[in-house]
């Protein structure tokens, strides 16, 4: 006969508590008579406690009944731990990022082990490369891009940028060199002033960001990268970078350029809304004020560049979490300049410490962070500061721990049955476990929770219990979940919590579909026991 798998699913409990990681634990057996019953919900994991719903089975009655308990070893996972959508990013200019010719690259000469940590790329676009000519775009380089980050698992962040001031080097250099408005925008009429740069004798050229053409066609972009991007699994964030240096809406080195009304800026963010339905959008870091409101409003979210160096960044971020969104940061410069900053506040800059960055994370309840922005993709960063980078992987964004594992075998009853009859018949298999989200921040995507018989080799005998969704937002930092999955064996049917060899995984996946379809699961638990396949052994 069959066996019926059942489920039950109990709601947040942050005072609830078992043995935490690095505790060891004993097997129980006892004798007792108990009240066996069994209840199910319709896989969604809501956030009210003790959220059950009764199924067919009858549980009024009280048996008789052998019981055996095992509860799990559980240890916390050694090493760093990278997870998708949240962690640390480098810079990752191009697909030759990969190539084994790029020194600081995860195949180059110098073996940078800054990449365990990465999770997603980041980087910035131009513009004018992607929306040559009145309604053309090319793709093709961003496509090479995303495919080979793909390749590596790893997402990317998008920034598409409209103007750098970085590259104006000489007075009244070549425009295309700073200026990544793309040519036909003046051609249909978009106004364009003179510029100076600050602290400079250089001069140059920069669009009037409220002109009606500019922003005619910053709108017709939006719209046709929302046509190919969003909601593609490739794309982590894009930023609404419509507006001044380097898109962060700002014009701080462009003297005689002036910002838009906060009306004009609230438009563009209400366009990119309205357009991108899906994919996560980014405030840029100079969004202050009613604009910030009005993104939190439209559930885009807010990054910060000016970590470190400029005191009290790390709560310009604090309204983005309360909305319940993904914080996002960068430093004020890479880490080996931050290392030579004066640290006299006011007029100079702060240095980079390790108390400071470990502060910036837990501050802002970073989800998104880079590790460092300079071209070496992390290496000096990670070489000085492994061990603490290796561990803040595991407390930036959430980060999902194990803390308590009971599996509790209730017997049939034996009575008028010989003891042969009897063995391997357990009625019930209950698997009661308690996850912590041990991070700074929420998980901000659905998480698909699944519990599994297996072999000795870690092959799936049979699910324990359903599938349980928990949706995005929904699990807090620092809150613990209690879930139980009960798996019922028919009578006469043998049952695999006895069997030689045969233990309990955990699972976490992004999509019930990826575990039906029988692939492995991509978020991975902070403890000890993970497989190579990301599945969880439980040990006795």
């Amino acid at each position: 006969m069959a066996a019926v798998a059942l489920f039950a699913a109990c709601g947040d409990d942050g005072s609830s508590s078992g043995p935490e990681g690095g505790e060891s634990s004993a097997v129980e057996e006892s004798s007792s008579s108990i009240e066996v019953s069994s209840s199910s919900v319709n896989g969604d994991f809501g956030t009210g406690a003790g959220m059950t719903s009764s199924n067919s089975v009858d549980t009024s009655a009280t048996v008789k009944a052998d019981t055996t308990k095992i509860i799990y070893t559980l240890k916390p996972f050694d090493g760093p731990l990278s997870n998708p959508h949240k962690g640390f990013t480098v810079p990752t200019g191009g697909a030759w990022t990969f190539v084994p010719e790029f020194e600081y690259g995860p195949y180059g000469s110098l073996n940078n082990r800054a990449w365990d940590l990465v999770s997603y790329g980041s980087g910035y676009q131009q513009w004018n490369k992607l929306n040559p000519a009145k309604g053309v775009y090319d793709w093709t380089e961003l496509e090479k891009l995303l495919n080979a980050l793909a390749e590596h698992n790893m997402t990317y962040a998008l920034r598409v940028l409209p103007y750098t001031p970085s590259f104006i080097k000489s007075d009244f250099p070549p425009q295309e060199d700073y200026d990544w408005t793309p040519p036909f925008v003046y051609e249909m009429g978009a106004k364009k002033i003179q510029i100076d740069l600050r602290g400079t004798e250089y001069h140059a050229y920069a669009p009037v960001w409220d002109d009606s053409i500019y922003i005619w066609a910053a709108k017709e972009f939006a719209k046709a990268l929302a046509e190919k991007y969003d909601g593609d699994p490739r794309i982590e964030y894009i930023d609404v970078r419509t507006f001044g240096e380097w898109g962060e809406w700002h014009t701080s080195h462009m003297l005689g350029s002036v910002m838009p009304a906060d009306s004009v800026l609230k438009d563009m963010l209400d366009y990119y809304a309205s357009v991108f339905k899906k994919t996560q959008l980014v405030l840029p870091s100079n969004g202050f004020g009613d604009v910030y409101t009005h993104a939190l409003n439209l559930g885009i979210t807010k990054r910060d560049d000016g970590f470190i160096g400029i005191p009290g960044r790390p709560d310009t971020l604090l309204r983005a979490y309360n909305a319940n969104l993904p914080t996002i940061a960068e430093n004020i410069a890479g880490y080996r300049t931050m290392l030579t900053y004066d640290d006299l506040i006011p007029g100079g800059s702060q240095k980079w410490t390790a108390e400071r960055w470990v502060d910036a994370i837990t501050t802002a309840h970073l989800t998104y962070y880079v590790l460092d922005q300079d071209n070496d993709c992390g290496y000096y960063f990670y070489k000085d500061n492994k061990a603490l980078a290796d561990s803040m992987s595991k407390v930036i964004g959430y980060n999902f721990t194990v803390t308590r594992a009971e599996l509790l075998t209730v017997a049939a009853s034996t009575a008028g049955k010989s003891a042969d009859t009897a063995v391997g018949n357990a009625a019930t298999n209950t698997l009661s476990i308690t996850v912590k989200n041990t991070g700074v921040a929420p998980c901000f995507f659905d998480v698909y929770l699944v519990a599994e018989f297996v072999d000795s080799t870690g092959k799936s005998l049979a699910q324990i219990g359903k599938t349980v969704r928990i949706p995005r937002g929904t699990f807090k930092d620092k809150s613990s979940q209690n879930f139980s999955f009960t798996y019922k064996v028919a009578e006469g049917s043998s049952n695999l919590a006895t069997q030689s060899g045969v233990t309990v995984a955990l699972s976490l996946y992004e999509s019930e579909d990826a575990y039906k379809s029988g692939k492995n699961p991509t978020v991975r638990f902070d403890n000890d026991g993970l497989q190579g396949n990301n599945k969880l052994l439980l040990r006795k």
